[in-house]
């Protein structure tokens, strides 16, 4: 019985790989992240290339009654300038679209930002990160005007520009 639970417990241990950190290339990461602008976001996906990560976002919203549907995604990209084996520090960026029904005569407004900025992940466990970012928001289309740092330099704050220039995400990497 001795030498039956000794070879078990080899060939657990001969089967088994080594202990890996975050950010482990080839990985993919499902969760959800929020845009520098406040207003985009949602179900999220990431790629971990080792030396970079990308990934996309989703979001949908339908309250009851008609003319109320938003819809919402994305994409990003960030280059990992400093990696440890629990963070990474990236620079990259985002784009980001909202579609927003309106009752008539406007319809739907149709928001679009450009984000460069940075990103710094932390992994909390071995494949859970926590996504820090901040950076540049360029309303485009109808979200007109700029932000940086939380301070307003221009825009409408009616038109989806926000004054808050920083984005939280957490997602979980199956290796």
């Amino acid at each position: 019985m001795k030498n039956t639970i000794t070879l078990a417990a080899m060939c657990v241990l001969a089967a088994s790989g080594t202990a890996g950190a975050g950010g482990q290339k080839d990985s993919v990461g499902l969760g959800a992240e929020f845009g520098l602008n406040g207003e985009t976001g949602g179900v999220s996906m990431n790629y971990d290339a080792g030396k970079f990560h990308f990934g996309g976002f989703l979001g949908l919203s339908d309250g009851a009654g008609d003319d109320n549907t938003d819809v919402t995604f994305g994409g990003r990209f960030y280059y990992h300038l400093h990696s440890t084996a629990m963070s990474d520090f990236g620079l990259g960026g985002g784009f980001g679209y909202l579609s927003i029904d309106q009752a008539a005569p406007d319809d739907r407004i149709q928001l679009m930002f450009l984000e460069p900025g940075f990103q710094i992940r932390l992994f909390i466990a071995s494949n859970v990160a926590l996504s820090f970012t901040a950076g540049i928001t360029i309303g485009l289309v109808d979200a007109d005007g700029v932000s940086f740092g939380g301070q307003r330099l221009s825009g409408d704050p009616d038109l989806g520009v926000s004054a808050i220039n920083g984005a939280a995400g957490i997602h979980y990497y199956f290796f």
